[in-house]
């Protein structure tokens, strides 16, 4: 007889959202600051930001718009609000921490790693809690859910573009060391979320 798979409560579920995307904009910040990228939306939105002169935060959310209709059809209306919570919560937390911390220097290499770190875990616990960071995000998701592609494999394939379109604005030594983030990234959801490994909750 199988056993049931309990469910999140409506409190874990916001206690791990704002866990989730504190630890994503916290990882965010860390590649702003050290002039890295990353995959993603995160990391087009870092590019545009870049270039536009646009915060964070607004680039995130605008990015994202396009994907949330997807969420929609393919996923539900539970996953869709929560992966809008998540973006806007995001972009709120990543406004914050220049506010409150100043870095005078840090190192490419080591925001690129411990960014791109971060924001892994940060996705994991979103995954995990029936939630997203939005876009690619949510097509790996569908992809791991509809083919049975890993959903790290999947985002790995759109970072390599996204990460290749840096060299437009960034050094190739920070670009370069921005993709071993990113892998390192991909690594964490690879191994930590595998079909039939951790089941939906809702």
């Amino acid at each position: 007889m199988t056993t049931p798979v309990p469910r999140h409560t409506w409190y874990e579920d916001l206690v791990a959202t704002l866990t989730g995307t504190y630890l994503a904009s916290l990882g965010v910040f860390l590649l702003q600051t050290g002039g890295a990228v990353t995959g993603g939306t995160a990391g087009l939105s870092l590019l545009l930001s870049l270039a536009s002169g646009w915060t964070f935060g607004l680039v995130f959310l605008l990015v994202n718009l396009p994907f949330l209709w997807l969420a929609v059809v393919q996923r539900g209306w539970g996953f869709t609000l929560r992966t809008l919570a998540a973006i806007g919560l995001v972009g709120a937390w990543t406004e914050l921490h220049p506010l409150v911390v100043e870095v005078p220097r840090i190192q490419p290499v080591y925001a690129a790693l411990t960014g791109n770190l971060v924001v892994g875990i940060s996705m994991l616990i979103l995954f995990r809690h029936n939630a997203s960071m939005g876009g690619l995000n949510t097509l790996a998701l569908l992809a791991q859910d509809r083919l049975g592609w890993r959903a790290g494999y999947v985002q790995l394939a759109c970072d390599v573009v996204i990460i290749a379109a840096a060299l437009t604005v960034a050094p190739v030594a920070v670009v370069a060391a921005s993709a071993l983030g990113a892998a390192l990234l991909n690594l964490v959801l690879v191994m930590n979320h595998r079909p039939g490994r951790y089941l939906p909750t809702s």
